[in-house]
């Protein structure tokens, strides 16, 4: 699938919203406009398309640039995949673009709209993260959590109607998790709890999706399925990933990031080619087609097996 393919989207809405579904940690009670329930005629009424532009971006942590100038853009319904060594800055740099930590230099947009001046319920309509380092609160229902994705839109005693009710079956059942509203989410496995959080991400229905690391404690299965998943939601899709494989099959698009340094999102043959992966990451690489398939896949081995 290309990504041409997949760039229409269902409208999203252009109403502020709460953090509470984004991951954030920053609260807006906003007015009381904001917690009026929003029909769907009302959240039809725009229909952002998900492009993302950094421009001259420097991201920190403390006092130190870990990401130093990137420039680059989405497309709209693009999945594009953020790849680079273990301290190259792929959460930071995601987390930028999430509105969650402010840049050092440069800005994001998302749809033309600068990210970082949109109070934080108005942020949460342009994107949704699924963090590397989150987990549902353990006291509460895998219901519960999930519903958290649908606070934006309704007032506080709106979660337990009988539609929103629906909305997270649904939600649940799109990952793999029927069956599972009503139980504590302290009782999940690590890789039951990541796609709660993904569920409770599609349930916020932003144009832009962005997702760190989300394949952590999935086996080999459910990795698959739920990128496959994320490839089919017609959104634009940003992904930290550790495997290397995975990228070079599902991105569209590819940024490796090097010693502060991002190069421009390049297809994955052009991004992902022996000579880049034997300096940024030290290993030899070929890429072969499969047997059956007669798709290329990435092989990559240890520089020191030659």
């Amino acid at each position: 699938m290309t990504a041409h393919e997949h760039t229409a989207r269902r409208p999203a809405p252009d109403d502020p919203l709460d953090d509470r579904a984004n991951g954030t940690e920053h609260g807006d009670v906003g007015s009381a406009e904001a917690h009026a329930t929003v029909d769907s005629a009302a959240r039809s009424s725009a229909a952002p398309s998900g492009a993302v532009r950094a421009v001259e971006l420097t991201c920190s942590a403390g006092r130190r640039n870990i990401v130093v100038g990137a420039d680059f853009s989405i497309e709209p319904g693009e999945t594009v995949g953020i790849v680079g060594p273990n301290g190259s800055g792929k959460t930071t740099l995601l987390r930028t673009l999430a509105g969650i930590r402010k840049p050092a230099r440069g800005r994001v947009l998302v749809d033309g709209r600068m990210l970082h001046g949109l109070r934080p319920r108005q942020r949460a309509t342009a994107v949704a993260l699924v963090a590397q380092d989150e987990s549902p609160p353990a006291d509460m229902l895998v219901g519960e959590a999930v519903a958290l994705g649908l606070t934006p839109y309704l007032p506080p005693w709106g979660l337990g109607a009988p539609r929103e009710q629906k909305q997270v079956r649904e939600a649940l059942a799109t990952v793999d998790l029927s069956g599972f509203a009503d139980r504590p989410v302290q009782q999940l496995s690590g890789g039951e709890r990541q796609r709660v959080l993904l569920a409770r991400a599609l349930l916020q229905d932003t144009p832009v999706l962005l997702l760190d690391e989300p394949t952590n404690h999935l086996d080999v299965t459910h990795q698959l399925a739920l990128l496959d998943l994320v490839r089919g939601l017609r959104r634009t899709v940003v992904a930290a990933l550790h495997d290397l494989s995975l990228a070079d099959r599902y991105c569209d698009r590819i940024i490796v990031l090097h010693n502060g340094s991002t190069r421009p999102p390049a297809p994955p043959a052009q991004a992902l080619t022996p000579e880049v992966l034997a300096e940024v990451f030290g290993v030899d690489a070929t890429r072969v087609k499969h047997p059956a398939t007669g798709e290329d896949h990435l092989l990559i081995t240890p520089r020191k097996a030659r």
